[in-house]
């Protein structure tokens, strides 16, 4: 029991820092974004950089472990296409249009779709304590979400930025609902490293045919934001995320990352001038409630299963 414990303890943590680190990826992007950049070429830059990672991490993981199957390699291919490169695509594009505090707000839809689909797909069960999170989570984003909607006022522009970013969300949903099992086959490390390796080559695959190579010709300060992103936001929350995955679950990860908001409305008040309001307080407020909700649940209760 003690160990049951002390490991979803760990899953929590793993899950929260996950969440942080995701939550500055927005911030990095606007600002790489004062500069003229495409964001495809930003996703190459940042998806190069954390190649070497991702690549030691992926032989090495594999050097004792089971050959792959068919079936392995064309569910990795689709998870992998699905979380970290279409989801990523559109979640760049879409920050070309909105706010990173807006952005960060509707791509946290994600854990309502993850939840439906285990609930329609999986027949799973939630836990009372569960939908009071989720309940008092979304009426948090909601209301941030309104603040964001009136301060930037822009309808076009924030309408296609967030059709965009809520297409995003879906995918990274799929991916998360398909990661469950096959980290529990495979590892979280490995299974992190092959996925990331697929969607590095989509990447390389979709600038290659869009871009120049010119393109990656970009002042310093880029590349500085780029390695930022790469360390603080790709690779330390990948492996984090996965490892929280197969300690706690997919849907509970998901809740208790939630508190990415927070942090993206933070440091975008800091670092981006971006707008804060009574409304977004309450909103964080609300949606720190719902995450301790999930976080400290009582011994004996199930979650999603």
């Amino acid at each position: 029991m003690g160990h049951d414990v002390s490991a979803e303890r760990a899953g929590v943590l793993l899950a929260l820092f996950a969440a942080l680190g995701f939550s500055l990826k927005a911030i990095f992007v606007k600002l790489a974004y004062a500069w003229p950049i495409s964001a495809v070429t930003l996703i190459a830059l940042r998806m190069l950089i954390s190649l070497p990672v991702f690549a030691w991490v992926g032989w090495k993981s594999g050097r004792s472990a089971p050959a792959l199957g068919r079936r392995d390699y064309l569910i990795l291919a689709a998870l992998g296409m699905l979380g970290y490169y279409g989801s990523t695509l559109l979640d760049f594009i879409g920050l070309q249009y909105i706010s990173a505090g807006l952005e960060r707000l509707i791509l946290y839809t994600y854990p309502t779709f993850t939840v439906l689909i285990a609930v329609i797909v999986f027949k799973k069960s939630l836990s009372g304590r569960e939908v009071c999170s989720i309940l008092l989570s979304y009426i948090g984003i909601g209301f941030a979400f309104a603040h964001d909607l009136n301060v930037i006022g822009q309808g076009s522009a924030v309408w296609t930025g967030g059709a965009l970013v809520l297409a995003s969300s879906f995918c990274y949903a799929l991916y998360l609902t398909g990661s469950a099992p096959m980290i529990a086959r495979l590892g979280s490390a490995r299974f992190t490293a092959l996925c990331m390796l697929v969607s590095t080559l989509g990447v390389l695959a979709h600038f290659a045919a869009s871009q120049p190579l010119t393109a990656l010709i970009l002042p310093w300060q880029v590349y500085a934001l780029g390695i930022a992103m790469a360390v603080f936001s790709t690779v330390l929350p990948v492996f984090m995320l996965s490892a929280a995955i197969r300690r706690i679950g997919a849907s509970r990860t998901v809740l208790i990352g939630a508190v990415g908001p927070l942090g993206t409305i933070f440091f975008g008040w800091q670092w981006l001038d971006e707008a804060l309001s009574l409304h977004q307080m309450i909103g964080a407020a609300l949606v720190l409630a719902g995450v301790l909700l999930v976080s400290l649940r009582g011994e004996g209760q199930s979650g999603v299963k």
